[in-house]
């Protein structure tokens, strides 16, 4: 019986996909929920798993092609597994050996530091990521990089070793590289908010003093009770929603001429990856308790890590807070989520003199800013926002109890 294998629907703000890498070919045996392809939206990495087991008889496009929600892609021949790897047993079972070979020798190489799809890659290809050219963060092998070299392309050994060679003298080497379509619409995203939101930034500093203090003494406690460490993420998270309660505003959205005001607080978690910056949806957070807070950003981050993220994950989001403090970052201006009102941007702590009590000391100080749409937000509540927030995490007994 003939199965047909199609899009997942997809929701309206997703118009269509790309067939990034196909992992079986025309006539492989497949088993049901085994990975088929990937989908590359403008947002996410879908994939597709095997609806049955059987026999994938059909490829009807290839990798670089469009296709559209529910568009059939592939043909499965139901219950055909079985017919389909009979050719010699006794060859594949001295061809195994060989095969644990490889992959044992391949693991000392790199496998254990790609991604788990660039790990399935790297496996099933038996290609080896040490000798593969990485083009992703600091040199990182992407999953990108390991199809390319299993196709033979730029990135394959005999390319790698080229860049090891002494340029000829004067050489201005260039490569051109098309975005993927997940970098495309982030381009989009930065560019519709440049030119439709009346933006400008307020900034302020925090003594996180008290908040080191905390984590130090109750740290411990916490995480034995709740299985998750006590991390910076979770106060920030929580201040901010005690005072998008206080001005909501802030929390609002524009919509036309109207202004949509938020009775809830749904605040996205800027997270990097590979592809890009992504923003998944801590939801309801004024019902979260820190320890929620803490096991829902570990929860994205693992998802972002290993490419699980659905659309699901990244729709809605009223408020968005993003931490370039993890890089490093002293300060900086982000930019709004449209159709969100604000974002805050979080940086990194460093010790600094202050004057306390008259007394110079050294303290751990963060720079914080809000970019926020001057259209409905004034700058009065901008920055009475920023104070409630540094209030909060200098004072944070009054965060856990509410005040």
């Amino acid at each position: 019986m003939s199965i047909e294998v199609k899009v997942p629907v997809l929701p309206e703000s997703v118009s269509d996909a790309l067939i990034a890498t196909w992992h079986k070919k025309a006539g492989d045996a497949v088993k049901r929920d085994e990975n088929l392809l990937d989908l590359e939206t403008d947002k996410v990495v879908l994939e597709v798993p095997s609806p049955v087991d059987g026999v994938l008889k059909e490829i009807k496009f290839q990798e670089g092609s469009t296709v559209t929600s529910s568009q059939v892609i592939a043909v499965i021949e139901e219950g055909a597994a079985a017919a389909a790897p009979a050719p010699a047993p006794a060859a594949a079972a001295a061809e195994a050996p060989k095969a644990e070979k490889a992959e044992s020798k391949e693991a000392p190489k790199g496998v254990d530091e790609l991604s788990p799809a660039g790990r399935r890659v790297a496996v099933e290809d038996n290609i080896d990521p040490s000798k593969v050219a990485g083009t992703g963060r600091d040199g990182r092998v992407t999953k990108e990089d390991l199809v390319n070299a299993g196709k033979g392309g730029a990135t394959a050994p005999a390319a790698a070793a080229a860049p090891a060679a002494k340029p000829t003298p004067g050489s201005r080497p260039e490569e051109r590289v098309a975005m993927t379509r997940i970098r495309t619409r982030i381009a989009e995203r930065l560019m519709q908010s440049k030119n439709s939101i009346a933006m400008l930034t307020s900034f302020n500093e925090v003594n996180l003093a008290e908040v080191v203090k905390l984590r130090k003494a109750l740290g411990e406690q916490f995480e034995k009770a709740n299985g998750v460490k006590l991390g910076f993420m979770s106060f920030f998270v929580k201040a901010a929603t005690e005072a998008l309660k206080r001005y909501p505003v802030i929390n609002a959205s524009v919509d036309g001429s109207d202004i949509i005001y938020h009775g809830y607080q749904d605040i996205s978690i800027a997270v990097s990856t590979e592809k890009g910056l992504v923003t998944p949806v801590l939801r309801d957070v004024q019902d979260m308790s820190f320890a929620d807070v803490e096991k829902g950003i570990i929860g994205y981050a693992k998802k972002a890590r290993d490419g699980k993220l659905g659309l699901d994950d990244l729709q809605g989001g009223t408020f968005t807070i993003t931490n370039g403090g993890t890089f490093g970052s002293l300060l900086s201006t982000p930019i709004v989520n449209p159709p969100q009102s604000a974002i805050l941007g979080m940086h990194t702590i460093k010790e600094r003199p202050i004057v306390e009590n008259g007394q110079v000391v050294a303290a751990p100080m963060m720079y914080i800013a809000l970019s926020y749409d001057h259209r409905i937000i004034d700058g009065r509540d901008a920055v009475l926002f920023l104070v409630d927030i540094k209030n909060q995490l200098e004072n944070p007994q009054r965060m856990l109890l509410g005040l």
